[in-house]
């Protein structure tokens, strides 16, 4: 099979995949809060909706978002801001679980749509799509031989991070039943959420 890359190029694009979706991040933070207090196939909506919105931004990236981004930074700001917004209210909803009878749609949540357009304000999402876009798609002779191979390679590695990541909440779910386990572990996460938006400040 012809690969529309050369081998090292293709090791340096899995290497910075697997850097970029396996640290802990705002989606993964979620994948595992959402597992460990409503159980894995409830966060599954979540995990799923992920690579659907990174994937969009990764093919906007591509097509000119980016250039955009960098002409309006009013734009730019905006998003930002809303990214950092959104991160502070979950934080919030999320620190507040006690609970697993408590862990319900009125406390926290978040679904498959939300998991989706998370992405469209997700700092580290923007800044892994813009540069697969510049280092491996855009520079390329064929831009569309290179998407049609980057874009679901990269999004199946934005499905099994998250999966990971919700597969290790799920199988504390028992364990974090016992005492105040929950709320520490919630407090936790939240406290990864407030650290991403305090990095999201200095960008």
């Amino acid at each position: 099979m012809q690969l529309p890359m050369p081998w090292p190029e293709l090791a340096a694009l899995l290497a910075f995949a697997t850097a970029i979706s396996f640290t802990p991040g705002p989606n993964t933070t979620l994948a595992a809060a959402l597992a460990a207090n409503h159980g894995l196939k409830h966060a599954l909506r979540f995990v799923a909706g992920v690579p659907l919105g990174w994937g969009a931004l990764l093919l906007g990236s591509a097509l000119g978002l980016g250039a955009l981004l960098d002409g309006l930074p009013l734009l730019r700001g905006v998003l930002k801001w809303a990214g950092l917004a959104y991160l502070l209210w979950l934080a919030w909803k999320l620190a507040g679980s006690a609970r697993l009878a408590q862990a319900d749609p009125r406390r926290f949540d978040v679904g498959f749509w939300q998991g989706a357009l998370l992405q469209f304000v997700n700092i580290k999402a923007w800044m892994a799509a813009l540069l697969v876009s510049a280092g491996w798609i855009s520079t390329a002779g064929d831009l569309w031989a290179r998407l049609a191979f980057v874009l679901p390679l990269l999004m199946a590695y934005g499905l099994l991070s998250n999966l990971s990541y919700a597969l290790l909440g799920s199988a504390l779910r028992g364990w974090l039943a016992q005492g105040a386990r929950l709320l520490w572990f919630n407090r936790l996460l939240a406290g990864v959420l407030l650290l991403t938006a305090a990095w999201m400040v200095r960008l």
